[in-house]
């Protein structure tokens, strides 16, 4: 078929649940376009505990950053290029959002995107170990809480008590601002990880006639009939010819956040100016597409290990840490990822050791400041994205870093998990001052991987929103976007389930606003 009722393109983290709800009816045809492969019977991508290997891999479209001010320019963004996009890719670290981000969202003019609506949709989508009666158990996304099993992370956590921070349920339907815990992971029990194409689209690849998915396909341009999005043009598995997918009712783009606004641009929605620099016709005069990229930057403070460290983990970073780092505020502004395995990604090629048997706890913003831009290198749709985070451009996430930093020494330092921390690699008992840590932070900070915010939603009065409420392309008809790029602002937690829950709910108004 060549043309169809619905076009998802991307069927990544949210365009795998799109497509899957809105096949749900057997009246209407959909078609999902996905520029990777399939991860059906694929080791390297389904089990979890490998996940570290996918990152610089052929299932990796690896975007650099643009040389950066303040900030780490080695540093690479990961984007999936596999079915199942980043929750085919992750660490698979599964968090409800805090009311009181969903609640913003909707005080910001948009409505039916608070926490009374929201909440709803991780209820369906779970399938949640815990017995706890806010949970879902009946959905397609197992999530379960990791085992105890690691010893060193037992006395961290004893630790954490002790520095201050209790040991606090994670996904309680309240927000934790100050607390340590496990994670909730979105896994099965035998290891596979409950992405959201093993969890929406395993089970009906091949047994719903009106799906059909076409993998290996890599969008090359939306097409339009004056106003109205018609389709999309791919590159054909030749690497050749174009093939055009033409959709009847509406296209969804779920390319992700650096990938959805680059279609956008190339397809004449996004700054005008940006656009005739590269000889791309107008269509939309759009400045928010690409201007608001969002992150979790992430520092590193690394210990070798007195004691052998565990050699067999469910994904390796099982442990979370949430605090303030001022009085008064609703919501953490600090978090900490526990890794029971060395990271020197970004230290070692400034001079700082490593070790085979360590571990590190890895401080972020969870609410930065600092904004940044995704914008066309070239008009050629196989280039890659400028992508310029911006980091540490607002001296708000310095300060949270550096708080970070010494936090995380103050954990280590106390019983018993001062028994497991022999030398501090990175960044070093003599970096002491704010300008000392600053430096290495600068230096050698890494990111969490969560880009979003580039196609925001926003009200009406909002002419930095390209989207509605409703995820509606503003300037033009029959296009919506459904991914991390329509969050008006970054959630405070891995924002994965929060991506499929956009899922959810964009399929949820496409079917109401059919009938």
């Amino acid at each position: 078929m060549a043309e169809f009722d619905y076009v998802v393109v991307g069927g990544g983290t949210a365009g795998s649940v799109v497509a899957a709800r809105l096949s749900e009816d057997p009246d209407v045809s959909v078609c999902l376009v996905e520029a990777g492969p399939s991860d059906e019977d694929t080791p390297a991508v389904l089990r979890l505990t490998d996940w570290m290997a996918l990152l610089e891999s052929g299932f990796d479209w690896d975007y650099p950053i643009e040389p950066q001010e303040n900030g780490n320019s080695f540093m690479r963004h990961a984007r999936a290029k596999v079915l199942g996009g980043c929750s085919s890719h992750n660490s698979a670290i599964a968090f409800w959002a805090p009311q009181e981000d969903f609640d913003e969202w909707e005080s910001l003019g948009l409505a039916g995107w608070g926490s009374r609506e929201m909440f709803p949709l991780y209820q369906r989508l779970e399938n949640n170990d815990s017995p706890a009666e806010h949970h879902g158990h009946d959905g397609p996304v197992r999530l379960r809480s990791v085992p105890p099993k690691d010893p060193a992370g037992v006395a961290l956590l004893q630790a954490c008590e002790q520095a201050g921070i209790p040991i606090t349920e994670f996904n309680s339907g309240r927000t934790v601002t100050n607390g340590a815990n496990w994670f909730q992971i979105n896994c099965f029990e035998d290891g596979t990880r409950a992405s959201a194409s093993v969890s929406y689209l395993h089970p009906i690849l091949g047994k719903r006639p009106n799906l059909e998915l076409r993998a290996g396909r890599r969008a090359r341009k939306l097409r339009f009939e004056g106003k109205r999005c018609t389709g999309v043009d791919v590159l054909a598995p030749d690497q050749l010819h174009t093939e055009t997918i033409t959709a009847r009712r509406e296209v969804i783009v779920s390319s992700g956040a650096i990938d959805t606004p680059k279609l956008l641009m190339l397809s004449g929605i996004g700054p005008a100016a940006h656009l005739r620099e590269h000889g791309i016709e107008v269509l939309a005069d759009s400045p928010g597409v690409g201007s608001n990229l969002q992150d979790h930057p992430e520092g590193l403070v690394q210990w070798e290990a007195t004691e052998p460290m565990i050699t067999e983990s469910e994904q390796w970073w099982e442990i979370g840490i949430f605090t303030t780092t001022e009085e008064g505020l609703d919501r953490p502004d600090l978090m900490f990822h526990y890794g029971s395995v060395p990271f020197d990604m970004n230290t070692l090629r400034h001079g700082y050791p490593s070790t085979e048997n360590g571990f590190c706890l890895t401080p972020n913003v969870t609410r930065s400041r600092s904004v940044g831009t995704v914008r066309l290198r070239t008009k050629d749709f196989r280039d890659k994205p400028m992508v310029d985070p911006r980091y540490f451009t607002d001296e708000h996430d310095m300060r949270v870093m550096t708080y970070g930093v010494r936090l995380a020494r103050e954990i280590v330092s106390q019983s018993p998990m001062a028994e497991w921390a022999k030398a501090e690699l990175a960044p070093g008992v003599d970096t002491q001052s704010d300008e000392e840590i600053a430096d290495y932070i600068r230096k050698t900070h890494n990111t969490v991987y969560h880009p979003s915010c580039t196609v925001p939603m926003g009200p009406a009065s909002d002419p930095d929103a390209p989207l509605d409420e409703r995820l509606r392309v503003r300037g033009v008809d029959g296009l919506r976007v459904a991914d991390g790029s329509a969050m008006p602002f970054l959630v405070a937690v891995n924002p994965c389930i929060t991506t499929m829950a956009i899922g959810e709910k964009c399929s949820d108004m496409v079917k109401a606003d059919q009938y």
